[in-house]
């Protein structure tokens, strides 16, 4: 072998391990990129119609088979409320807050038009008439559909609602802000609704 042969040589050398880590870098990105076939929901309003729409959207990606999540936060937070259940051991202002706030899916209000609880009905009435699906039916279909809730404990913890006062759900799980922000990582869409 030539000394000039063994000097191109000992130059690949440096230059082919550059390449083979930067590729290795690559592959590494690439196994991190966000999933177009995941969807994340941020649920943060309690109202009904807010809701529905976050149900019609969770049921309809994953009908077409996205990996969909939803986390509930703040005022959401009740809506998964079994309804007339409450947690012994509760401070007059967690206690308040069940006063307050929705004590069930059925119990919460229209965003608009709800007239303390006349457009409420007359929307319940119209679904019913034109076979459209209402919130129970929805977290069923979710549910069947596979549809992963997950439920901020931070807003479960402020407001005083215990786990033992939320609906049954398959895999339903309290999490952190952190654990939601993960998820959002690994899907290519998250909506706030």
């Amino acid at each position: 072998m030539s000394t000039e042969s063994t000097i191109s040589i000992d130059l690949a050398a440096p230059v082919l391990a550059s390449l083979q880590d930067r590729i290795q870098a690559l592959e590494d990105r690439l196994s991190r990129a966000p999933s177009a076939d995941a969807l994340n929901l941020l649920v943060f309003s309690g109202e009904r119609d807010r809701l529905l729409a976050a149900m019609v959207m969770a049921t309809g990606a994953a009908a077409c088979g996205q990996k969909t999540s939803l986390f509930f936060t703040f005022w959401a937070t009740s809506a998964l409320r079994k309804g007339n259940t409450s947690a012994a051991g509760k401070t007059l202002i967690e206690r308040a807050f069940g006063w307050m706030l929705p004590s069930s899916m059925k119990k919460t209000r229209l965003s608009q038009m709800d007239f303390g609880g006349l457009g409420r009905a007359m929307m319940t009435r119209e679904m019913k008439r034109k076979n459209i699906a209402d919130l129970d039916e929805l977290f069923a279909i979710a549910a069947d559909l596979g549809v992963e809730i997950r439920v901020c404990d931070m807003s479960m913890r402020l407001m005083g609602i215990r786990r033992e006062e939320l609906i049954d759900y398959p895999g339903l799980a309290m999490c952190g802000v952190a654990t939601f922000a993960e998820s959002c990582s690994e899907a290519n869409t998250t909506l706030f609704i």
